[in-house]
């Protein structure tokens, strides 16, 4: 009996049933396609951290080195397992050339290491993730030129400069878990060991890794402070094995945040129209449920009969939706697959997208069966007196026909039939706010990370060029001397010249742990603070809002400082946004050696009338070993990977919510439609002609899409933003402020779906004329 009750229903309501299955397969999709890229990227990363066996602490430094000194400190140090020195050949830019020597990297923001193969871990892995070894004339080119240059095996990479020249064949990609994202300013090229000394004679500057790998790895910050108090070298970044799994994250990981978000609201929806189909069908069968009442069947085995529909249903959609999504994974795993290669998937990484499937499944049934509950309010006596729920809508005293003037009847009985059955239309506004919301805040968010203005959330100010100088022999006089031509250059609106150096910071444990600083004028081209203001005191110190987090500071708090040898107390004036070297900087405004410093920037604005590109071109020959980038670029290609990741996932929002509002647009009119065909036929005996009433169909829609669209926008730049900086707070950037294109957001994304749902408002209503509205005698 079941079996024919769920038939004949599916039948009656065919359409509104494969709606409905659409919108949970498409949530059970999402949630299913979230957890697989959760499982891809943790198995990915962790295999090829395995493969590469990448070091848990790494000193790099620019320098002499004492390798005696350092073995010493193995020896005596229980917690190291094993130590390699890494030297890099640090090659400028403007020497390096792609495709015969027709792609010159001048404006590239990457450091470019030339190195040997490592002998004893953090190898560097080709694209099957096995050991790369290459021979003579060959190279390994890092994934990130590979992607940015369109390289394939077989090209050409070159070396010149003036006094030399040297020519290399591109054999394969590298895999390179320090170095792999973007994020990350520094890139390894492998060449042969022969090839690499010539170089070494010839041109370049060299640089140190000092790696570490640990007994323990969850000893790291006790293995930082001994190093520190030591007398290694230290010139230079380091790097930790938790920084490492941040920076190799952070892209998919934005990605799977929006999905995971765009699938919250897809269900979301499907509770709407599940709810909204449910009562409607209670509307429908109310005299039935009375006759079966009075008949003598419990309200729990009418709701059974009710439920299994809907389990059905929801059992279907979530195995497709589950099926389906490990066939479209490579759409969103194709940056892992990538950059880290595939580990071999077990059944449990499976069972892992089936579970997050079935808890969709589960949430739909148990939501079902919540809305069921209104079947013991309803009475036999009252169900057969009236053959209908109490739940209709109230006659409102306004839009009075009669009284009107100056609008035209069929608009006015539209607009009178919104408000008084606003309950039944706040299912479609609901709808429409959701859609509104979906498409609007991936776009701010897309439209914000490419914004030359995201430069504030990485720790520095909005400035047309950026000029960096790392650490090597004579910096110090270069970066004088580049500051000295800044105040020369007539052309120069303003500049700044910053330096970073690494400082020891107390705990409130008695612990200390390094911090790195930047100093120097930050009002020249400020941040954006998320509370006070820049350093203007030597004994004042901003920090990022993970540093903030993590030693528990607030402005107006004391942060002791080894400064010199001494300690010193700095009382925290602002706290910034700063997703880079995994959200944890600093900033000051204090005297310093800038003789130890990590590298230098300086930041410069040109006058208005001024080219920027010239003077990036000028500057490049003036400062020949440092690299100079226009902050648009600097900002594309520092986040190239994850401004694609957003794109990609910002158009889905939009597709996913135009489908949705025109299904349920189809839906909601099929259902009012059939709901209304007494009042249309009365409508069409007392005068009306059919083309007035779909103009008070279309009416009703465009008002309800009106409300829909105005709401969701309004959410989309406060709900929307906090929801956003909730999310961007886990990498250091917890209060940023949309930057908003108004033609995408309040023009393009409305008429998007203005345009769908007034087609299918009209598609729905056209059948006035070929169709008898059937009225049923109550």
């Amino acid at each position: 009996m079941i079996a024919r009750m769920l038939k004949s229903d599916f039948l009656r309501n065919k359409i509104i049933n494969i709606i409905v299955f659409i919108f949970i397969m498409l949530s059970s999709l999402l949630v299913a396609s979230a957890t697989n890229i959760m499982i891809n990227l943790s198995n990915a990363m962790n295999h090829m951290f395995e493969k590469s066996k990448l070091p848990h602490f790494v000193q790099m430094h620019t320098g002499e080195i004492n390798q005696k000194l350092i073995d010493e400190f193995v020896s005596e140090n229980k917690l190291v397992k094993a130590q390699q020195t890494a030297e890099m050949i640090n090659i400028d830019s403007s020497d390096l050339f792609f495709h015969n020597k027709k792609q010159r990297q001048n404006n590239s923001v990457m450091d470019n290491s030339f190195v040997k193969q490592n002998s004893s871990f953090d190898f560097l892995l080709g694209l099957n993730n096995e050991v790369i070894n290459v021979s003579q004339g060959e190279i390994a080119v890092p994934i990130y030129y590979m992607k940015k240059n369109d390289l394939h095996i077989g090209d050409t990479v070159w070396i010149a400069n003036h006094d030399f020249e040297m020519k290399f064949t591109i054999t394969t990609f590298v895999r390179d878990a320090q170095m792999n994202p973007s994020i990350v300013s520094s890139k390894r090229f492998v060449i042969h060991d022969k090839d690499w000394e010539v170089i070494k004679e010839n041109i370049g500057e060299t640089e140190y890794l000092i790696e570490f790998q640990l007994t323990d790895v969850n000893k790291i910050n006790v293995f930082e402070s001994i190093y520190t108090s030591s007398k290694l070298p230290q010139t230079g970044t380091t790097v930790t094995y938790p920084l490492y799994k941040t920076l190799n994250s952070v892209s998919d990981g934005i990605t799977v945040l929006l999905i995971i978000f765009i699938s919250i609201l897809l269900m979301g929806i499907a509770f709407l129209c599940i709810r909204f189909i449910i009562i409607a069908t209670m509307e429908e069968d109310y005299r039935e449920i009375g006759v079966m009442k009075g008949i003598g069947i419990a309200s729990k085995d009418i709701q059974k009969l009710y439920v299994t529909k809907y389990i059905i249903l929801a059992a279907t959609a979530t195995i497709c939706g589950y099926v389906i999504s490990l066939f479209i994974d490579e759409i969103f795993t194709a940056n892992i697959s990538l950059y880290m290669g595939t580990a071999e998937r077990t059944m449990l990484d499976y069972s892992g997208s089936l579970l997050s499937a079935m808890i969709v499944f589960i949430t739909v049934v148990a939501f079902c069966k919540f809305i069921l509950r209104k079947f013991r309010y309803i009475t036999v006596v009252e169900a057969l007196k009236k053959g209908e729920t109490p739940y209709s809508g109230r006659h409102s005293k306004f839009f009075n026909v009669h009284k009107s003037q100056f609008f035209n009847v069929n608009l006015l009985l539209g607009l009178k039939d919104v408000f008084e059955r606003f309950k039944t239309y706040s299912l479609l506004t609901m709808i429409f706010i959701i859609c509104t919301f979906a498409m609007i805040v991936p776009v701010n968010v897309f439209n914000t990370v490419q914004s030359p203005q995201f430069i504030t959330y990485m720790g520095a100010g909005k400035s047309d060029i950026r000029i960096d100088l790392q650490h090597s022999e004579n910096v110090t006089n270069r970066f004088q001397s580049t500051i000295s031509y800044m105040e020369r250059d007539k052309d120069v609106e303003k500049y700044t010249a910053l330096i970073t150096k690494r400082f020891q910071v107390f705990n409130d444990d008695g612990t200390y742990e390094n911090i790195n600083v930047e100093i120097g004028d930050f009002t020249v081209f400020p941040l954006n603070y998320v509370t006070g203001a820049a350093p203007k005191k030597e004994n004042e110190i901003a920090l990022s809002y993970m540093n903030a987090k993590q030693f528990k500071k607030n402005v107006g708090d004391q942060l002791t400082l080894l400064v010199d040898g001494e300690k010193t107390e700095f009382v925290v004036c602002g706290i910034y946004q700063d997703i880079t070297n995994g959200g944890k900087t600093a900033k000051a405004l204090l005297h310093h050696n800038s003789h130890d410093a990590l590298w230098y920037v300086v930041h410069v604005n040109v006058l208005k009338d001024g080219s920027v590109n010239e003077k990036i071109a000028e500057y490049e020959k003036a400062f020949p070993l440092a690299k100079v980038t226009g902050i648009d670029e600097y900002v594309s290609q520092t986040l190239g990977p994850m401004i694609h990741q957003l794109k990609l996932v910002t158009v889905l929002s939009i597709i996913i919510s135009i489908i949705i509002a025109a299904l349920v647009t189809a839906m909601f009119f099929k259902m009012l439609i059939a709901k209304d065909a007494s009042q249309i036929v009365i409508m069409k005996s007392i005068g009306f002609s059919y083309s007035d009433i779909r103009m008070q169909y279309i009416t009703r829609s465009l008002i309800t899409l009106c409300i829909g669209v105005i709401i969701g926008t309004v959410l989309s730049n406060t709900v929307g933003q906090w929801i956003v900086n909730a999310l961007g707070g886990m990498i250091g950037a917890s209060s940023m402020q949309f930057i908003v294109n108004p033609l995408e957001t309040y023009v393009i994304c409305p008429l998007l779906l203005i345009i769908t749902v007034m087609t299918m408002t009209i598609m729905s209503i056209s059948g006035f004329q070929k169709n008898d509205l059937h009225v049923k005698e109550r």
